[in-house]
């Protein structure tokens, strides 16, 4: 493979997607990897667990609604629960620059050590790195997580059949829009917070609740609702259509969007879930998310069609109907 790696590579799109096909899934085939679901599910003798790792370099590090310490326990516990999985424990990696402060690394561990206790996960293995000034942008943090996985459960984003409804659990977009708002390149101010949390005990309730009728979990993080989808829809062979008027998206992030040329469905979100699941289950489930306080906004978005294998289209609130393409990636680097 020849030319230079480019940031598009990293931001969860096409460009993105290719890299891992291209370099990665050409060397390395186990079945799990090639799923390419949020974290692999292992066999043993004991039952089945789920094991993800994942890698945060968000900037800045602290942010409105959070920081690179509480994004790192939250999305390590989101894609086990993407699986269904109970975590056991975590790991962590710090990766830290000469100089940073050791009172900022104090709150990022604090940080982390509160979002372990609201999660109910403790981080159990660790290492710590420190590169020269000038190596490394401040800090960054890898993670690995372990997780138990009930009888019966079985989630994955090619598990998703025509007739499926699609629900997210709140508004779309706060976390990519505050970042930008926190990364003062623009000029720009706002109230905007991060909705980065994580989101074990709001729905593995739910996958126990409704076995069978929940088919996939998916945290829509790089890239947005819009990549998440194009990478269920390519996993399921299936086509998925959503309804502009029903996505949730604050008033104060759709403005931000419009001003700056970007599409709300494409920013992160670090504290939202989406879910496809069985449409006879899909209203009794959508009440039980907004009995809760993290999923009091949750909203039934769209639906999976047959045939049209891998697209993703959006009905407009004037009637229109336009494609939600997978996206380049390049929208905005380092978001999480």
């Amino acid at each position: 493979m020849n030319g230079k790696i480019r940031l598009a590579e990293g931001g969860g799109g096409e460009a993105t997607a290719s890299l891992i096909r291209e370099l990665f899934w050409s060397r390395f085939r186990h079945p799990q990897l090639l799923r390419g679901n949020d974290a692999a599910v292992l066999e043993h003798a004991g039952g089945r667990l789920a094991l993800t790792t994942d890698a945060f370099v968000v900037t800045p590090w602290r942010f409105p609604g959070g920081d690179i310490g509480r994004l790192a326990i939250a999305g390590t516990v989101n894609d086990l629960t993407m699986m269904g999985a109970a975590a056991l424990g975590l790991t962590a990696a710090f990766i830290i620059e000469e100089g940073f402060d050791k009172s900022d690394l104090e709150q990022i561990a604090a940080s982390m050590a509160a979002a372990a206790a609201e999660a109910g996960v403790d981080l159990v293995a660790g290492d710590t790195k420190v590169v020269r000034k000038g190596e490394a942008d401040g800090i960054f943090i890898t993670t690995t997580g372990v997780g138990t996985i009930a009888p019966g459960v079985r989630l994955g984003g090619e598990l998703a059949r025509p007739g499926d409804r699609v629900l997210v659990t709140g508004t779309l977009g706060d976390h990519g829009a505050a970042i930008l708002l926190a990364r003062e390149e623009l000029g720009l101010s706002g109230a905007l917070q991060s909705d980065v949390a994580p989101l074990n005990r709001l729905l593995l309730p739910l996958v126990g609740e409704y076995p069978g009728a929940i088919r996939v979990l998916r945290d829509p993080t790089r890239g947005g609702l819009a990549t998440t989808l194009n990478e269920i829809a390519r996993q399921s062979g299936v086509a998925i259509r959503l309804r502009e008027a029903a996505i949730p998206v604050r008033p104060e992030v759709r403005g931000l969007t419009e001003l700056l040329g970007l599409d709300p469905l494409y920013l992160a979100n670090e504290g939202k879930a989406l879910l496809v699941v069985a449409p006879e289950a899909a209203d009794a489930i959508l009440a039980a998310l907004r009995r809760q306080p993290r999923g009091s906004r949750a909203a039934e978005v769209g639906e999976v069609l047959a045939g049209n294998a891998g697209l993703v289209s959006l009905v407009t609130a004037s009637g229109g109907e336009r494609i939600i393409p997978l996206g380049s990636g390049e929208q905005l680097p380092r978001i999480c």
